[in-house]
């Protein structure tokens, strides 16, 4: 609740008629910080040289093995759940009959489904237009055979997760900037929560791309994208997901903890689903680094490291940059305090320029050299690293990554309503969690890397099974009189055909044995027997006659 909402409109006015303005806002300040923890940030602090090593803290938890590994489509829908696509099919119905009662949509779950994998499709092919998925030019048969253009030009104008109605008006206490896709948040925050939670830890902000006009919408020059909403994310190092919050313009005090700023306020909330005692290790960077946040994580057995502004060093006396240019490339200082029990480390350190750190486990002894380029020499040469350095990168990148990932295979389409943008986003958001956690398994079970599906194929399985599993195509218009002429025995080897994937093979839903003119070698395993009969929906040569039934064997499980 903001502070503005404290009063109702009748105490306020109540307060208005029998105090003077000064006195109404000293009750107001007094009233509010009440209310909050009180506490006081840091000041003053004694720093003083060390060169002692600290012991690193011994990670307590562990992640559960996995047994075996799923399908994609298994993945996906543990994230994207039934529950939340029922309440898609159920909003974007109303919202449709609201514009017009006289054309309901009548969208079902499958078409929602299906929707969604034509999106994951379009984010791989590319297209520059939507529309060239249908036009014969640019036809893709795995999108126009799911769906019509009209279709799916209607559900996606019509795609809602609220009910309009039902939203508080721009004032009130409850108004939500992201209500429209508040309930679609709120789910894949549900599931991601849910993941055990690995030893290295991120906190960082990615941008979602966004150049339209809307007051969500931020300015970051040092991001890939610059313009877009922005959320806050709590990742891994691999780029796993546990936590994330969009930003809304304002960042309010994490719940039983006190108010240290905005920056801090987002670290708080993001950690606060990190058990206490487990002796994680958190990494962020200098926007959020601060002494007050590292103590309050420390007490919590959270180990921190970050990169941190001098100014917020309270009674650090590090060497300024032009002191540590002069002394050459590697030359570190380090500094400690003790603050409220909690041990801090300070290590300034310049290679191309001069970078502050700040830890509560970390030091910079023992350092290390690493390789760097030299521009007066035109080679490479080695730079004493502090030990505080290491840490950090090798365990900060885990944000970027994600949005690397998610940035391969993003799904650009245009719309003009402005949430679409991140209802998009959290589904690619989705399908990148669902292959990490793929990966994860995998590498639980032993499979070879080079076995392990990459990002691609894992989002064309997953477009594929929402697009076909228990589901059957609807194509358009009466069946094509042209009958091709029957080629030879021999002919040249063409490529191999795709077969469907499992689920979509033994899903029993719209598999029908069809006569074809042209022959085709039986993709039964085991079976080299030469046909003309294909499967309507997997598009596969079976056999089926008395002799043998490979049809109702390729579809069993």
């Amino acid at each position: 609740m903001s502070h503005g909402s404290i009063f109702s409109p009748l105490k306020k006015a109540f307060f208005t008629y029998f105090c003077p303005d000064n006195q109404l806002q000293k009750i107001r300040i007094t009233f509010i910080e009440a209310c909050q923890p009180q506490y006081t940030r840091a000041k003053n602090l004694v720093w003083k040289k060390c060169r002692t090593i600290l012991p690193v803290p011994q990670w307590r938890g562990r992640l559960p093995k996995a047994t075996d590994v799923k399908h994609p489509a298994e993945y996906f829908r543990g994230l994207l759940t039934s529950s939340c696509i029922k309440n898609i099919v159920e909003q974007t119905n109303l919202y449709a009959i609201q514009c017009d009662p006289s054309k309901p949509l009548k969208v079902t779950v499958e078409e929602i489904e299906q929707f969604i994998g034509i999106c994951f499709f379009m984010s791989i092919f590319g297209l520059p237009g939507c529309r060239m998925y249908w036009q014969s030019a640019t036809r893709i048969d795995c999108v126009a055979n799911t769906m019509a253009l009209h279709r799916w030009e209607s559900i996606k104008r019509n795609l809602h997760f609220s009910d309009n109605l039902k939203q508080a008006p721009i004032g009130e206490p409850a108004y939500d900037k992201l209500y429209k896709v508040r309930p679609l948040l709120t789910s894949l925050l549900e599931q991601f929560q849910a993941i055990p939670i690995d030893e290295n830890l991120c906190v960082d902000e990615q941008i979602v791309p966004f150049k339209g006009k809307h007051p969500m919408k931020q300015y970051n020059p040092k991001k890939p994208k610059r313009w877009g909403y922005k959320v806050f994310v709590l990742a891994d190092s691999s780029g796993m997901v546990y936590n994330f919050e969009v930003y809304t313009g304002c960042i309010s005090p994490c719940n039983g903890q006190p108010d240290i700023g905005a920056s801090g306020n987002i670290v708080l909330t993001l950690s606060s689903i990190i058990p206490d005692n487990i002796s994680h290790k958190l990494y962020f960077d200098n926007w959020f680094s601060s002494v007050d946040l590292q103590m309050l994580l420390e007490k919590r057995k959270i180990h921190c490291i970050g990169t941190v502004r001098t100014n917020r060093l309270a009674g650090c006396c590090l060497p300024t940059d032009q002191d540590m240019k002069r002394k050459g490339r590697g030359a570190f200082e380090e500094k400690e305090t003790i603050y409220n029990g909690v041990t801090l480390r300070a290590v300034k350190w310049h290679d191309n320029r001069a970078v502050t750190l700040l830890s509560t486990f970390a030091s910079a002894n023992p350092a290390t050299t690493v390789m760097r380029w030299d521009k007066k020499k035109k080679t490479t040469v080695q730079v004493k690293c502090p030990s505080i350095v290491t840490k950090y990168n090798k365990s900060m990148g885990g944000v970027d990554l994600l949005d690397s990932l998610i940035a391969l295979y993003r799904t650009k389409i245009r719309s003009k309503k402005w949430y679409h943008r991140v209802v998009f986003h959290m589904f690619d958001f989705a399908v990148v969690e669902a292959w990490l956690l793929y990966r994860r398994d995998s590498r639980d079970c032993g499979i070879p890397p080079k076995d392990v599906s990459s990002l691609a194929k894992f989002k064309a399985e997953v477009a594929g099974c929402l697009c076909m599993e228990k589901k059957t195509l609807k194509r358009r218009g009466r069946p094509s009189q042209h009958t091709e002429e029957e080629q030879p025995e021999k002919r040249p080897k063409t490529p191999v055909e795709p077969r469907p994937s499992t689920l979509v093979r033994i899903d029993q839903t719209g598999h029908w044995p069809v006569w074809v003119e042209r022959k085709g070698r039986c993709k039964y395993p085991g079976c080299s027997g030469i046909v003309k009969v294909q499967c309507s929906k997997c598009v596969t040569y079976l056999c089926f006659s008395v002799e043998r039934n490979c049809f109702l064997n390729f579809h069993k499980q």
